[in-house]
């Protein structure tokens, strides 16, 4: 859809509910409402519950009144990763740090991923196209070109990072949504997965019962932190 087109759906008169109902809501509803209301709705339920139909529920309003203000879950998903992105804060780019300061933005983007559980899936094979996403983009890159990245290391790193940072958090929302659930069973703590590690026949599994406390080790964001560093310090090497 081009932007003559996106403009138009945005402005065109609701649509009438499918089933006859009138809708409920009398005050108009903005872009800024639904994308408030689809961030709370994420941040409460996940993102996997975030549905058209959902969020008209959350608005009180009916699905076809969205369509108004929302193209369709497609637009939905590029409003709310443009929400996220508008709230990072990208620094002046310093050779001297840029390690540190490429680093920190990417921080900054998983604390918002992770602050609604699986809305990192929407960033997923997304164009970034919109100017808060394109922000993002730019401020990277102007890091690791200040850096003495080379540009094609530079354009291929940013995306490898933003999809890194993405996987890294929806993860973390499969783990949570599993625990949640009847799946439980398979979600294990590290002393239990341990355990079952070394539990492995030696014969077959030599390497990972010997080191199965380091398969397992790690606090927090630690291993966020291992692999970040890996890839901004191989960009250095470069």
């Amino acid at each position: 859809m081009n932007p003559r087109e996106r403009r138009a759906a945005r402005h065109q008169a609701p649509r009438e509910e499918a089933d006859g109902r009138p809708r409920r809501r009398t005050a108009p509803i903005t872009v800024e409402q639904v994308v408030d209301t689809a961030l709370g709705v994420v941040a409460a339920e996940g993102y996997e519950a975030l549905t058209m139909r959902r969020l008209a529920t959350a608005l009180d309003t009916g699905p076809a009144s969205l369509y108004a203000h929302v193209v369709n879950k497609a637009d939905l998903d590029e409003l709310l990763i443009g929400r996220l992105s508008a709230e990072l804060v990208l620094p002046e780019p310093d050779p001297a740090t840029w390690r540190d300061q490429i680093r920190g933005v990417c921080v900054q983007l998983r604390d918002r991923f992770l602050a609604y559980p699986g809305v990192s899936r929407a960033a997923l094979a997304m164009a970034p196209t919109d100017l808060e996403t394109a922000r993002v983009s730019e401020g990277m890159l102007a890091i690791l070109l200040a850096g003495g990245v080379p540009p094609q290391d530079a354009a291929w790193a940013i995306d490898a990072l933003l999809l890194y940072v993405a996987g890294y958090c929806l993860e973390a929302a499969l783990v949570r949504q599993r625990a949640s659930t009847d799946d439980a069973v398979w979600v294990v703590d590290r002393a239990e997965l341990q355990r079952r590690l070394t539990s492995l026949p030696a014969d077959r599994f030599p390497h990972t019962v010997r080191h199965a406390a380091e398969l397992t080790a790690g606090e927090g964001h630690d291993r966020f932190d291992f692999t970040l560093g890996l890839m901004i310090d191989g960009l250095a090497r470069r």
